[in-house]
């Protein structure tokens, strides 16, 4: 009798260390496929391609950028591997029907959570680019209070960090989202 007693709490004791050494998975939206290959070429083929557009925009005025699915999901995953406690990992960047939608793993404590992401992305008035937060799902974990601040303030440095000098300088004139590509226009003032 107490050996069985024994062997239940030990069975008890080693479920609970179980489950508190083990993140419990809560769901959230599913990444669309197919998944965005991310890799360092295609940061450097971003980072060379601005370098290209800003030295022609440079001689006529005219920027002309076209940034793809796995450039802006792999310069992402880039700056996010940097950052201590980024809000969310594994990042995947969709470029479709007018929006960014960005999903990745986002955690909170023990629980994990698949995190979706949709942005608008638009000139305003001045010329300078304006995010606009849609819809952000992150599963039945809390949307932190931050986040629409976080992600604007990551796509703008985004933004501005490539484009570095010139971005001051910037006139947006267009954004077009569709079929995995970005196409952004403008002229250097």
């Amino acid at each position: 009798m107490i050996t069985r007693r024994i062997k239940l709490i030990a069975g008890a004791f080693a479920l609970t260390l179980s489950v508190l050494a083990c993140t419990i998975n809560v769901g959230g939206p599913d990444y669309p496929t197919p998944a965005i290959p991310v890799s360092t070429q295609a940061v450097e083929e971003l980072n060379q391609t601005i370098q290209t557009a800003v030295a022609a925009g440079a001689e006529s005025g005219e920027v002309t950028l076209a940034i793809t699915e796995p450039e802006l999901t792999s310069y992402l995953a880039s700056e996010l591997a940097a950052q201590t406690e980024p809000f969310i990992t594994d990042p995947q960047v969709y470029l479709r029907d007018g929006q960014v939608r960005i999903f990745g793993t986002a955690r909170q404590g023990y629980f994990v959570a698949t995190a979706g992401i949709t942005v608008m992305a638009m000139s305003d008035i001045q010329g300078q680019l304006k995010i606009e937060i849609t819809s952000a799902d992150f599963g039945p974990l809390p949307v932190p209070d931050t986040l629409k601040e976080a992600v604007t303030a990551a796509i703008q440095e985004a933004y501005t960090g490539p484009l570095g000098p010139v971005a001051t300088g910037f006139r947006l004139e267009s954004i077009t989202i569709a079929d995995g590509s970005m196409n952004i226009v403008g002229r250097i003032r």
